[in-house]
């Protein structure tokens, strides 16, 4: 076995889109350490190894158990409260529960689906960019807004929310799109928060302050809560 076989099971894949900042980073310390010297060298060398942290992509565990909608990112819950969708979804049911995880600089950013179903409508708003642990965040920032319905006709709304400091929302659903429990489906770079609506009377099975992990922490029950324990398929 060589050394690279050794050492990979434990490396953390790094997302395709941060391949180019990467390489950007890696340059802008090359050209410092060759204009100014070892000081900018070390610099350089710490916002790389930060910039690949950011974009580490590592595989996660979903359960599989039929009706469970999963956190679509890493973070923190921070409000679980009544809301409506956003206006663009056009959705014309109650008001939902909508559970927002928000992410920090330091968490990954790679999004992935909360449940199986069908994509049925997408809407990008252009916005501000105000702090995403701010509540009007949800109404005032830009966002990507993404309308499901699950098999059993239940529809789940979840929108990608840009921060502070993130300048870009990257997602590949497209309408009438299959999607699946824990698949990425895009990313938000440097800090921002994801929001989660699920039909009024869902068992919210997180509580606000709680950290979640994308793909694999529970976040609601659409259906009867499962006795038995649950199994996960790795992706």
């Amino acid at each position: 076995m060589s050394l690279v076989d050794t050492i990979k099971p434990v490396l953390t894949p790094i997302n395709k889109e941060g391949y180019p900042f990467i390489t950007l980073f890696l340059i802008a310390t090359l050209v410092g350490w060759l204009l100014v010297g070892d000081s900018l060298l070390v610099i350089g060398l710490l916002l790389t190894a930060w910039c690949v942290y950011f974009f580490r992509d590592p595989a996660r565990t979903t359960p599989i158990k039929e009706g469970l909608v999963v956190s679509p990112a890493d973070g923190v819950v921070q409000m679980i409260r009544k809301a409506d969708p956003p206006p663009e979804l056009e959705y014309a049911g109650k008001q939902m529960l909508r559970i927002s995880v928000f992410m920090n600089v330091f968490d990954v950013h790679v999004n992935r689906i909360p449940i199986d179903g069908q994509v049925t409508k997408l809407h990008y708003r252009p916005g501000a960019f105000l702090n995403a642990s701010l509540d009007k965040a949800s109404e005032d920032n830009e966002r990507q807004s993404i309308l499901m319905e699950t098999p059993d006709g239940k529809q789940i709304a979840f929108v990608q929310i840009a921060g502070l400091v993130a300048r870009r929302i990257l997602c590949d659903l497209e309408p009438g799109q299959d999607i699946h429990t824990g698949e990425r489906f895009g990313m938000i770079r440097f800090g921002s928060r994801v929001d989660v609506y699920v039909p009024d009377r869902t068992p919210i099975l997180v509580c606000e302050g709680q950290r979640c992990v994308a793909g694999e922490t529970i976040l609601a029950d659409l259906g009867k809560r499962p006795k038995e324990s649950l199994t996960g398929t790795t992706r």
